[in-house]
């Protein structure tokens, strides 16, 4: 009596892996109202400063005085004002969604038992997350800009310096702003997928996710703790805005990025930890 060889299981080409967890990002409902949310952000603020020819309120904050008639720093300014919130919260759903959400509804415990390594699991619900990061910065940025040139108007940029930059060299600004910031979103994402495989509750994961973010911030803001600004992700996020000077302000930037590449490590590392020791 002879054995029947049966076929090795073989995992799915990671390409294809990595574009269906995209396509599954993509097609929630959820996910895509968030993008229409963020879209509209930059249209809102643009309309609400056109129609009172500047911020309001005895001049406003800096930046937003200087979106008048000046539609290039549109973009930037509804970056860093999506990134005190906005983004967070989108990018935290997402990534309790990749995990915690699928443990809710039981279809994690198929993904490991499936013919997939779980260092590739995580980075392949990592891709999902980082894409979403990606698109939901990128939005803002390309909803600021349109607004920026129809509503309030404007061609060159003149700088938070004074000085006048030309359009392209603005579009520039605008997209080392976006990589900029995806990288602070994709830190938060790393962070919000360990905790969402830590639970089987995604609501669990966004809460803690933001309550940390606002923590941060609010510690960032005590002087008597200013020895904690190295270690808050939250500390150089206003950095962002260095794009609108000239020349650009690299030194808070390039922190702020070696801060968020830190937390990223810490991140992904502390999920493919959970996800390796994790029972089936």
């Amino acid at each position: 009596m002879t054995a029947i060889d049966l076929p090795a299981r073989t995992s799915a080409p990671l390409a294809r892996q990595l574009l269906a967890e995209t396509r599954w990002v993509l097609r929630r409902p959820r996910n895509l109202l968030a993008l229409l949310m963020l879209a509209a952000l930059p249209v809102l603020l643009g309309t609400a400063i056109a129609l009172t020819a500047g911020p309001g309120g005895r001049g406003g904050p800096s930046v937003l005085s200087a979106v008048a008639g000046n539609g290039l720093v549109l973009p930037v300014a509804a970056i860093m004002l999506a990134q005190s919130l906005l983004l967070p919260l989108v990018v935290a759903m997402v990534a309790a969604d990749a995990l915690a959400g699928e443990s809710a509804h039981g279809t994690l415990r198929g993904l490991l038992l499936a013919p997939v390594g779980r260092v590739r699991l995580v980075g392949v619900k990592a891709f999902g997350v980082l894409v979403l990061a990606v698109l939901a910065v990128s939005v803002v940025a390309i909803s600021g800009v349109l607004t920026g040139l129809i509503v309030v108007g404007g061609g060159d940029l003149v700088t938070l310096s004074g000085t006048t930059v030309s359009f392209g060299s603005a579009l520039g600004r605008v997209a080392l702003a976006v990589a900029w910031t995806a990288v602070q979103m994709a830190a938060v994402g790393a962070i919000a997928l360990a905790l969402s495989s830590l639970t089987e509750h995604p609501l669990v994961v966004v809460v803690a996710t933001m309550g940390g973010l606002i923590t941060f911030g609010v510690l960032g803001t005590i002087p008597a703790l200013d020895w904690l600004q190295p270690v808050l992700i939250t500390t150089d996020w206003s950095a962002v805005l260095d794009v609108l000077r000239d020349p650009v302000g690299w030194e808070a930037m390039t922190t702020g990025l070696l801060r968020a590449g830190c937390y990223l490590v810490i991140g992904l590392s502390a999920t493919v930890v959970r996800m390796v020791t994790k029972d089936a």
